[in-house]
């Protein structure tokens, strides 16, 4: 069986470690369910390029700059007009084989201002490292946290932040609430929004559940990487985070887990409906 995957590419031209793993996700779920993977990108930000409805799942990356800056500007209109093609269709009746679109870090701050379900701001500092994420009751039943533990351990590198759920709006579109970041007892801030299913076929996480451990742990420990991340955060952060990218049970585990289950999910729709 042939999977189309189409990712829209949010990262604006900017190196990035996210391509890289998500096609080598996409590529290995496909070897270990026998599927033949058609993975295709598209440059929303610089080529105002979006997919068609042929894929059979879509992945909306992470990206950098501010989710509040580009309000009405040309990328984000195609990139809206795109959402509201492929809720159009998964709300026709007539069209059996229905969209599923996973949102990463900036698409997913995107689509909480978008459908105004939560408060989109900058947070006081930057969110960089491994952390725990607490799944809601909601969570506990979510098909892309099966055979998750709770907490789960993730990658977060984040300027901005969802906070405060609008339960109005929430309860309107029937959206759910997944996950939240870690207990912070000892500040007095209100705990950011770190995963969330808008619709049947649309769901987003804050972190970035493409990041692999191997990966990510050489990337950090280039010279230029450490420098960067132990002038900017410390040495004690560096080291930690090596630490626990080094951990099977943690990014590793989120890593072979979150984005599996979502294909499973959309292909599993495709092929009851076949």
């Amino acid at each position: 069986m042939k999977v189309k995957i189409a990712i829209l590419d949010l990262y604006d031209g900017h190196p990035n470690e996210g391509m890289r793993c998500l096609r080598d996700i996409a590529n290995r779920w496909g070897r270990e369910n026998g599927y033949d993977i058609v993975f295709d990108i598209y440059d929303v930000r610089r080529e105002l390029a979006v997919p068609d409805t042929s894929y059979d799942a879509y992945i909306s990356t992470g990206g950098p700059g501010s989710p509040l800056d580009s309000v009405n500007s040309e990328w984000e209109r195609v990139y809206f007009d795109w959402v509201e093609m492929i809720d159009d269709w998964n709300n026709d009746v007539t069209k059996t084989q229905k969209k599923n679109v996973f949102f990463i870090c900036h698409s997913f701050q995107l689509m909480c201002r978008y459908y105004n379900v939560a408060t989109v701001c900058k947070r006081k500092s930057t969110a960089f490292g491994v952390f725990p994420v607490h799944m809601l009751p909601q969570g506990q039943n979510e098909p892309i946290f099966s055979n998750l533990a709770d907490p789960f351990f993730t990658v977060d590198s984040r300027d901005f932040q969802v906070i405060a759920p609008n339960y109005r709006k929430l309860g309107e579109m029937n959206a759910t609430l997944l996950a939240i970041e870690k207990e912070r007892p000892h500040v007095p801030y209100e705990r950011a929004i770190m995963a969330l299913r808008f619709n049947e076929y649309f769901v987003g996480t804050q972190f970035h559940p493409e990041a692999d451990a191997t990966g990510m742990s050489m990337y950090l420990q280039r010279d230029d990487k450490k420098k960067t991340v132990i002038d900017n955060y410390g040495k004690e952060k560096w080291e930690s985070m090596i630490t626990q990218l080094n951990d099977p049970e943690k990014i590793s585990y989120t890593y072979s887990h979150i984005l599996p289950n979502f294909l499973n999910h959309a292909v599993g729709i495709l092929v009851e409906q076949d």
